[in-house]
């Protein structure tokens, strides 16, 4: 499953993906993945979760963050969560291939049995309306 966290910049998307992705460690029997655009959530996010810096991989735009997503699935079956932060500034395509990404991420998760959430700077009548029943707004 897929759920997009949308919200205006400084509307506590990220506070809410801390959150989130520090309760996911505390009840997931598996790995808990966070990817983010930097390295600022070094010190919010517990040690046992993995923190992924996209830069240290050059991972630009919607295909390559889709790649890198299926291969943290490839190669750990058991992701029970992954948190993606920034989701625009990783992927500059923003809204344009938003919800084709979405519909491929979905198909993975299926597959793959994690939970993936897409922090997404927008507000839900900017999102194309397919989008709709997987956002939760801040």
């Amino acid at each position: 499953m897929v759920t997009l966290i949308i919200g205006k910049k400084g509307s506590g998307k990220t506070k809410k993906l801390i959150q989130l992705a520090n309760e996911a460690v505390a009840k997931s029997s598996g790995n808990v993945v966070v990817i983010e655009k930097g390295a600022g959530l070094t010190y919010d996010v517990t040690h046992k979760a993995r923190l992924i810096d996209t830069d240290v991989y050059g991972i630009k735009g919607y295909d390559m963050l889709l790649g890198f997503i299926s291969g943290i699935c490839a190669g750990n079956y058991d992701v029970t969560d992954i948190f993606v932060d920034s989701t625009f500034k990783i992927a500059p395509e923003a809204i344009d291939g938003i919800e084709a990404f979405v519909t491929k991420l979905n198909a993975l998760s299926d597959e793959s049995d994690a939970h993936i959430t897409l922090l997404v700077s927008s507000a839900e009548g900017e999102l194309p309306s397919g989008l709709k029943a997987v956002c939760e707004e801040i």
